[in-house]
């Protein structure tokens, strides 16, 4: 079976990074934030990293405008907050899961964004559920190198919510994607409302 891999870089400098990239043999960077800067980090500022990884023989790839948390389809949005649901549905993350998935069979690749816990991404918790519905399998490299099986990710996630345990009303698969809809919740995009209680944008 054909994989793919996630890595944060919060915990990184970009030499331990890239030893992180290549323990697993990563050619291919496929940068999934919304905006491909850092404001703690300046070394993960896109030109940056896109420049360092050339040195390594290491391609970089932004997919922010396909992959990215932050929507600009007002469609994916309910109540102001990014519905993760309506963007997996939307036809440009299906084109961007598409061009994930082609490239796969001749690089390996790693989806790059920013949190060190891979479920507090949206790269865990969008785009890896959808790859892995495809059939192709995914693990996250955590910030000590290791890796972690998205079906472990999965798991953990469960018991975050407190939802690992049988239930009389609700099958395995109702359990995860509760607990995926409730970590949706927690991290989305929220639009921040810019208006004072006069009705005047601030």
């Amino acid at each position: 079976m054909r994989e793919i891999y996630t890595i944060g870089y919060a915990p990184h400098t970009l030499d331990s990074f890239f030893d992180a990239l290549e323990k697993h043999k990563i050619n291919v960077v496929a940068d999934v934030r919304s905006s491909p800067y850092s404001k703690f980090k300046a070394d993960f500022n896109q030109n940056v990293l896109e420049n360092f990884l050339k040195t390594k023989h290491v391609q970089y790839v932004f997919f922010g405008d396909v992959l990215g948390a932050r929507v600009d389809d007002s469609a994916c949005y309910v109540d102001g907050k990014v519905a993760f649901d309506l963007v997996a549905q939307s036809q440009k993350f299906k084109e961007g899961v598409k061009r994930i998935l082609k490239g796969m069979e001749n690089f390996r690749i790693t989806l790059m964004c920013a949190e060190k816990d891979p479920l507090t991404c949206h790269r865990t918790i969008l785009i890896a559920r959808n790859i892995q519905l495809s059939g192709m399998n995914v693990k996250h490299i955590l910030a000590d190198g290791n890796l972690e099986d998205h079906r472990e990710s999965e798991l953990r996630l469960m018991k975050l919510h407190k939802l690992n345990h049988p239930n009389l009303f609700f099958s395995e698969q109702q359990l995860l994607d509760q607990a995926y809809a409730r970590q949706t919740d927690k991290i989305a995009y929220e639009e921040v409302n810019t208006m004072d209680e006069s009705g005047d944008f601030l």
